[in-house]
């Protein structure tokens, strides 16, 4: 771990640029099946969402001029019976405790923080939830909502994460 010179905007994730697929580029399975380090998780739905590991072009404004090359896209499936109160639909990362204890974020201190930042493109017009859940020590739930997004159009978020005493 560097502890000299430039220090901050380090990125905690792996595999953020979605370049690895080791275990396929396209499956309609549960979980990790794509992309390294992401799945996908669902319940409930009339038919499967798609995950696949998809190349992006100079068309892909935003992220490609920031020199993205690949995106993970979740086509959903033809959900005949409608939406239903219990379907999920969800993009998972997992990152590791000893990731955050090691990143220079005093997670425990509400006036020290942590900015998380994404690409996110829909094939329509809506604000999707997202959720930070901590499961190590006692257990944390951050709430966010990606704004209100434009179809078929890249959108830049930016969250900003405090610390908090109660986590152990």
């Amino acid at each position: 771990i560097p502890s000299a010179g430039q220090l901050s905007n380090r990125n905690l994730i792996i595999n953020g640029a979605m370049k690895v697929a080791q275990r396929g580029i396209t499956s309609t399975s549960n979980y990790y099946q794509t992309l390294d380090r992401w799945s996908i998780g669902q319940s409930g739905l009339d038919e499967a969402p798609t995950q696949a590991q998809v190349s992006l072009t100079s068309g892909d404004t935003g992220p490609w001029a920031k020199g993205f090359r690949k995106a993970l896209q979740v086509t959903n499936g033809n959900q005949t019976s409608g939406a239903g109160a219990a379907d999920i639909l969800q993009i998972l990362y997992k990152m590791e405790a000893q990731d955050i204890a090691n990143s220079g974020w005093d997670y425990t201190s509400a006036s020290s923080y942590i900015t998380y930042s994404f690409w996110v493109k829909s094939s329509i017009a809506q604000t999707f939830n997202g959720k930070f859940v901590t499961v190590d020590g006692t257990g944390q739930n951050y709430h966010f909502q990606t704004g209100s997004l434009s179809a078929n159009t890249w959108t830049y978020v930016t969250k900003t994460l405090p610390g908090n005493s109660n986590i152990t």
